[in-house]
């Protein structure tokens, strides 16, 4: 591998890892030589993940995780560096998607995609940016947002959109904040990608309406998203914070 990507050494921790994105950053992260803790509520699917990676020459520790809940935040971050030592690369990946129009939309609902997307990223990059202070070491912290954090294209987005800016932002502050701590905190901003969380979405009547909106007109694959991941936990990034990074198919380049 080319030494300006490769994480040989390295440990990362992957939030949200049980499932689509969150399962490809793990694996991919891993192929690059870093040794992965993968964090979920669905500890099963987390065993299952673990013994993929390192089927194929990986090394992998499934944490349970629930990015809501400040107590186990902290208990799988102190799990993962006592297992594999000292995070030094964060992927904040967890999140779940809306289901309603806004109107129609409870207090519940929001507070659980809020909850989980905004308010679970900054206890999860509060606790390991923590962490990797006091190591005195340094970091990385990539935070998944998304393009319609800045751009609605369809309607029943309200709170993931909301959720999502409010990480663009939260990303830039923190990136001011550690930059004298050797962390760089940056984003990925995913248009439509496709996982077997939304395939039958995207292949529907709507969302091929969508698909004719993105430039190079087709929806993302996870591989696609590699080299910004890549990017900014490697030493070719070295000089990267605060930014976000849309990876998107020019989804944002169009007009309502």
């Amino acid at each position: 591998m080319d030494a300006r990507f490769d994480l040989d050494g390295q440990v990362a921790f992957v939030t949200g890892a049980s499932s689509g994105l969150g399962a490809h950053f793990a694996e991919t992260l891993a192929a690059a030589g870093a040794k992965v803790a993968i964090g979920a509520r669905r500890a099963d699917r987390l065993v299952v993940l673990a013994e993929k990676i390192e089927a194929v020459g990986g090394h992998a520790l499934p944490v349970e995780l629930d990015v809501t809940d400040a107590e186990s935040v902290a208990r799988a971050v102190r799990v993962a560096e006592e297992e594999l030592g000292a995070i030094s690369i964060l992927v904040n990946n967890a999140g779940v998607p809306p289901k309603s129009l806004t109107l129609d939309m409870g207090e519940e609902e929001w507070d659980r995609v809020v909850g989980t997307n905004l308010k679970g990223a900054w206890l999860v990059a509060r606790e390991v940016g923590r962490h990797m202070v006091k190591h005195g070491k340094g970091g990385r912290i990539i935070n998944i947002a998304s393009v319609l954090g800045w751009k609605t294209v369809a309607k029943g987005i309200q709170s993931y959109g909301v959720s999502k800016a409010g990480l663009v932002s939260m990303t830039e502050t923190m990136a001011l904040e550690l930059a004298r701590d050797g962390i760089l905190v940056n984003a990925i901003a995913p248009g439509y990608i496709r996982t077997e969380l939304n395939d039958a979405f995207l292949d529907s009547e709507r969302g091929q309406r969508i698909q004719t909106r993105v430039a190079v007109r087709r929806f993302g694959e996870a591989d696609d998203l590699d080299g910004a991941l890549l990017l900014l936990a490697g030493p070719a990034g070295a000089y990267i914070t605060g930014s976000v990074i849309a990876v998107d198919g020019g989804l944002t380049l169009s007009t309502l």
